[in-house]
């Protein structure tokens, strides 16, 4: 993989802002003579070469961009895949795996925490089931390489849900008792005028070319001011959409959901909770989270997220489905010849079927970015609106697609047809600005927001396997993610609030430590990014 003497973005469903010049693209050493002026000189694969005075040329080395160079620069924010990354690859995995083989009596405990993204993508490819996929990576890790824990993050995401939940509630009250009441009040007013209009058949052109569908009725609709921080909540799982919120849009930043993504909700369980458990010290656990985007490795290098007492990360380190996958060529094994292992007892989503007896991998209701929607619309109708059973099919929620089928929105109606909640999931880059734009002026009247980065969600995330000719013969390319999305909704949805592991592991959790500790391990902060355009380097954290 080669730079171009300046990183730019082209793939416009990923647009950030405009890019600054990558502020590392080569390392070039300087010369103790002085031969005067040289020239750089690209070939047609990318390589660098320093052409001297006298007409020389000597190949220049591909510099290395860390993590932390990444974070420290305020130019190039992409979904980090046009950056070479070295700290967090399969070779450092090998390398401790190693290192625990050569000591075996200072070896730390190696934990591989598996998204259930990436199990879609690898039952996509390998023609298996999400339960078949889960267990091969089981015996893969744990038999082949000599891992010591896998777990699943749907576990994880369960706790993140809840506390997700917990999260808007609060902040939804707070939004009432600082004006918000007035603020329905007049969206509901306003709703009923255009509703008139609509009736009488003179409704703006704008109203009738959108119907009431994303830009109309709720997404712009009503002008007045936010007069609070607490609504809309925007979701915080997708490091791209932070990092970009961070670094260009500091003004956003309280309304983003302080609850922990899943894979550090993981990091948190597996650091904390495991070791306190097991008696050992959190620098004695490798962590590693197999995810379906790049950004993750991002997520897990922030310093909020850096355990300073221990001197150790709460996931010290990221791959891709993709990288998993070349595992599987490097060791020179056929995947699908793996046989399948049986699970960990703790922090799996895995149980019997009570119909089919079978051993089943559990999921959660909504999109293959988690189902943080759904499952907040739910919990808030229930306990704010006592709405037990409100759903699409019952018409107490109704979805509409907006301009394109990344933009949706969803409504809590009451029994009397008046709209009580307003959701909406906007993915990619180009809905997401246009979220941003609105909660900067005051003028967006959601109550939570859904924010993705990659357009099609977390199912099409850049660290995801591609189709191959093998597999495009029988499913087109343009209906992969959807294939993807199909086999990770095939799992059967068991929601948070009935997962009893998750009560049983959080009241242990809270009796090993505390109930302040542990509500303070399930959240985190933003930080708005201090640039200096003139000297990149200069950028502050």
């Amino acid at each position: 993989m080669a730079f171009s003497s300046a990183l730019t973005l082209t793939d416009l469903n990923d647009y950030i802002a405009p890019s600054q010049a990558c502020i590392k693209p080569v390392e070039i050493k300087k010369a103790d003579n002085n031969q005067g002026p040289s020239e750089i000189k690209v070939d047609n694969q990318g390589g660098y070469y320093e052409i001297s005075k006298d007409g020389d040329e000597s190949k220049l080395e591909q510099a290395s961009i860390s993590l932390n160079d990444c974070l420290a620069c305020s130019g190039c924010v992409t979904s980090a895949e046009s950056v070479l990354i070295s700290m967090q690859s399969q070779e450092e995995l090998y390398q401790v795996l190693q290192a625990n083989k050569a000591n075996p009596q200072q070896q730390k405990t190696v934990v591989v925490s598996i998204s259930p993204q990436s199990r879609a993508s690898l039952a996509a490819k390998y023609q298996l089931s999400m339960i078949q996929v889960h267990q091969r990576l089981v015996a893969f890790f744990k038999h082949q390489l000599g891992v010591h824990h896998v777990f699943d993050i749907a576990f994880a995401r369960d706790l993140a849900l809840v506390e997700g939940a917990r999260e808007f509630i609060e902040r939804y009250q707070t939004y009432l008792q600082q004006g918000g009441e007035a603020l329905e009040k007049q969206w509901q007013e306003q709703q009923q005028q255009l509703e008139q209009q609509d009736q009488a058949g003179n409704a703006p052109r704008a109203r009738r070319r959108g119907g009431r569908g994303a830009a109309g009725a709720a997404g712009g609709a009503v002008d007045a001011p936010q007069q609070q921080q607490s609504i809309p909540m925007l979701a915080s799982s997708c490091p791209g959409w932070v990092c970009y919120a961070e670094k260009t849009h500091g003004e956003v930043l309280p309304f983003i959901s302080t609850t922990k993504s899943p894979q550090q909700m993981m990091g948190s369980l597996v650091k904390d909770y495991l070791a306190t458990k097991n008696a050992i010290r959190p620098d004695q656990i490798y962590h590693v989270a197999v995810m379906p985007c790049y950004d993750k490795k991002l997520e897990a290098s922030r310093p909020d997220f850096f355990l300073e007492e221990f001197n150790t990360r709460e996931v010290d380190c990221v791959l891709s489905t993709g990288e998993v996958d070349k595992m599987f060529a490097e060791q020179q094994i056929d995947f699908r010849q793996v046989p399948e292992a049986s699970v960990d007892d703790i922090f799996n989503k895995v149980g019997v079927d009570p119909v089919t007896q079978t051993l089943t991998a559990y999921g959660n209701a909504g999109s293959s970015s988690g189902g943080a929607l759904e499952y907040i619309l739910a919990r808030a109708a229930k306990d704010l609106f006592q709405l037990d059973s409100a759903s699409p099919e019952n018409g107490q929620i109704v979805i509409k697609t907006g301009k394109n089928a990344d933009l949706k929105e969803y409504f809590l109606q009451g029994a009397d047809g008046r709209v009580l909640l307003r959701f909406a999931s906007a993915f990619g880059f180009r809905n997401i600005q246009n979220i941003v734009r609105k909660v900067k002026s005051g003028k967006c009247s959601y109550h939570f927001v859904e924010v993705m980065a990659c357009p099609g969600g977390c199912a099409n995330g850049g660290g995801q396997l591609r189709p191959d000719e093998e597999h495009t013969e029988t499913i087109p390319a343009k209906d992969w993610v959807q294939h993807v999305e199909a086999l990770y909704r095939s799992c059967p949805s068991v929601a948070p609030d009935d997962n009893d592991a998750i009560q049983t592991v959080y009241s242990e959790w809270t009796a090993l430590r505390s109930q302040e500790h542990v509500a303070k391990l399930l959240r985190t902060q933003y930080h708005a990014v201090t640039q200096d355009l003139s000297n990149p380097l200069a950028t502050k954290w």
